[in-house]
C-alpha cells in the first residue's frame, strides 16, 4: 500500500512538473510578444509533455495554424523549453482531430421567454416580414483597393482576400478581432464586394450581430421562421460583424448554431469580427466558440505610424484634397488609437481648411485639432510614450515590455522610462510594473543614466527634445 502511495505521489510530481514546462513556456512567450499575437497564436494552443520532458507535442486546429507556428513561433518555443528544462526537448506539432460538438444543456425557459428577454435589445418591428428580397447591404465604397494595407493588418487582409478567392475552402469560418475602428467591418465588406464582383450571382449578406437578434424575435413573434431558415440557411457568404453581442441570449445563439452548421454543410463561408478572440467573449455557448475558432483567428493591430500616414493621404486624396506628407506624420503622431479618429480628425482639418480658405498646413492642423491635442496634453499616458518612443526607434511596442536586451531594444526602453518618471505622475514601482514588472531599481537606473548623458550628448538632447514636443502636441 505504502509502495503504491509513493508511485501515485511521484507520478503526481511528474506531471506537475511536466505541466509547468509547458506553462512557464507560455508565460515567457506573452512576455516577448504582442498581446493580440499571443491571444491569436500561442494562448489557443495544448501541449502533452513526455514523462521525462524529452518531448513536447503541441496541437493545433488546422493545417494553415500549424505551418503559422512552425514558420513564426517553433525556433522561440523550442528554445524556452530547453532553457526551462535544462536539457534538450524535441518539439512536434500536430493538427487535433475534430471532435464532436459540446452540447449543453438548455436553461429551463420556455421558448418564448427566451426570446422576449432579446427584444428589448433590437430595433423597433418593422410591418412587413422578416425578410425582403434578399439584399447583401454591402458598402460598394468598401473594397481591398480602397484598404491602405500594413503590418497591422497584413495578415487578416491576406487571409480575407484567400476567402473572396476561393469561397467555402479553407479559413472557414474565418473570425477577425480587434479593437474599435481598426477596419474590421471594412475588411468583410472588402471580401463581400469581391466575390460579388467575380459572382455576381452569389448570395451574401452583411449584418450586424444585432440584427440578427432582431431577425430571430420577428420570426418568432410572427410565426415566420420559415422564411428565417430559407434566408439564412441558403447563403454563399454570410459576414456577420461584433457577435460579441450574441452574449446572453441564449435562444440567438441557439439559432445562428443552427445557421452556421447548416451553411457550412453545404459549403458556404462564413466570416465573423469581434471585439475579443474567440476564448475571450464572454457569456457564449462553449459549443460556438468551439465553432468560431475550428477556422483561422486573425487580429487587426492598431496602425503603425508609417501605416497612419498612407491612410490619411488616401483618404484625403478620395476626398479631393491634398494631404502634404509631413502634415500626415504630424496629425499620425498625434492620433493613434484607430482608423476612425484618423479619419475624424482629417475631416476636421479638410472643413477648417475649406472654411478659412488655407492651404493644409502643420499650423492649420494644429487649429483645427486643438481641442484634441489639448486633451492629449493633459493626458500623457504611459502607453502613449511607449508607443511614440516604439515609433521614433522603429521597434515593436511590445518591446518594452520584454526581457529582451539588445542595444537597440535597452536603449529605446530605458529613454521611455525617463520621458515616463519627466512626463507623468507615476512612482517608480508604478513605471517599472508598466514596463513588463521591472523593478524599481531598474528604473531608477535608466532615469539616471538618460538624465547624465543628456547633459553630455547633444544627439541624445535632440532626440528627447523631438520625442517631449511630439508628446505634448
Amino acid at each position: 500500500m505504502i509502495e503504491g502511495q509513493a508511485q501515485a505521489s511521484a507520478a503526481t510530481v511528474t506531471r506537475a512538473a511536466t505541466d509547468s514546462l509547458w506553462q512557464n513556456c507560455v508565460e515567457r512567450m506573452a512576455q516577448e510578444i504582442p498581446e493580440q499575437q499571443f491571444n491569436t497564436w500561442i494562448r489557443p494552443l495544448t501541449a502533452s509533455v513526455a514523462s521525462d520532458s524529452s518531448k513536447v507535442t503541441i496541437s493545433v486546429a488546422n493545417r494553415f495554424k500549424l505551418d503559422w507556428i512552425r514558420a513564426q513561433y517553433a525556433q522561440r518555443i523550442t528554445a524556452l523549453l530547453e532553457e526551462e528544462n535544462g536539457s534538450p526537448v524535441i518539439l512536434e506539432l500536430a493538427i487535433t482531430p475534430r471532435g464532436a460538438p459540446v452540447r449543453r444543456a438548455a436553461p429551463v425557459r420556455s421558448v418564448q421567454d427566451q426570446v422576449l428577454s432579446e427584444l428589448p435589445e433590437v430595433a423597433p418591428v418593422e410591418a412587413a416580414g422578416v425578410t425582403s428580397a434578399p439584399r447583401s447591404r454591402l458598402n460598394p465604397a468598401l473594397t481591398f483597393s480602397t484598404l491602405v494595407e500594413g503590418s497591422a493588418n497584413r495578415m487578416a487582409r491576406a487571409a480575407a482576400m484567400h476567402v473572396a478567392g476561393s469561397l467555402g475552402q479553407l479559413y472557414n469560418p474565418l473570425f477577425i478581432y480587434g479593437g474599435v475602428g481598426l477596419g474590421k467591418t471594412h475588411l468583410v465588406h472588402a471580401i463581400g464586394n469581391q466575390l460579388l464582383a467575380d459572382k455576381p450571382n452569389a448570395k451574401v449578406l452583411y449584418i450586424h450581430a444585432e440584427q440578427f437578434v432582431s431577425d430571430v424575435v420577428k420570426s418568432y413573434q410572427r410565426k415566420t421562421f420559415d422564411e428565417f431558415k430559407q434566408r439564412y440557411h441558403s447563403l454563399d457568404l454570410l459576414l456577420i460583424d461584433d457577435v460579441q453581442f450574441f452574449a446572453n441570449k441564449e435562444r440567438t445563439q441557439e439559432e445562428f448554431f443552427n445557421a452556421f452548421e447548416a451553411l457550412l454543410a453545404r459549403k458556404s463561408h462564413i466570416v465573423l469580427t469581434s471585439d475579443t478572440y474567440p476564448k475571450g467573449l464572454a457569456d457564449i455557448h462553449e459549443r460556438l466558440v468551439s465553432r468560431f475558432d475550428s477556422g483561422l483567428t486573425v487580429a487587426i493591430e492598431p496602425p503603425e505610424l508609417e501605416m497612419r500616414v498612407a491612410i490619411l493621404i488616401n483618404k484625403a486624396t478620395a476626398e479631393n484634397a491634398v494631404m502634404p506628407e509631413e502634415v500626415a506624420f504630424f496629425v499620425a503622431k498625434n492620433v493613434r488609437s484607430n482608423v476612425r479618429e484618423l479619419e475624424g480628425a482629417l475631416r476636421k482639418i479638410l472643413a477648417y481648411s475649406r472654411f478659412n480658405q488655407k492651404e493644409i498646413s502643420i499650423q492649420l492642423a494644429r487649429e483645427a485639432l486643438k481641442d484634441l491635442l489639448s486633451i492629449q496634453n493633459r493626458q500623457i499616458s504611459v502607453e502613449n510614450i511607449q508607443k511614440t518612443v516604439a515609433d521614433y526607434y522603429k521597434i515593436k511596442v511590445a518591446d518594452m515590455y520584454s526581457k529582451k536586451r539588445p542595444a537597440s531594444i535597452a536603449r529605446p526602453r530605458q529613454i521611455a522610462m525617463f520621458l515616463a518618471k519627466e512626463l507623468t505622475q507615476k512612482s517608480l514601482p508604478e513605471i517599472g510594473e508598466l514596463f513588463g514588472g521591472r523593478d524599481h531599481t531598474t528604473v531608477l537606473h535608466a532615469v539616471r543614466k538618460i538624465a547624465a548623458e543628456r547633459q553630455q550628448m547633444t544627439e541624445l538632447n535632440q532626440q528627447l527634445h523631438v520625442l517631449e514636443q511630439t508628446l505634448k502636441g
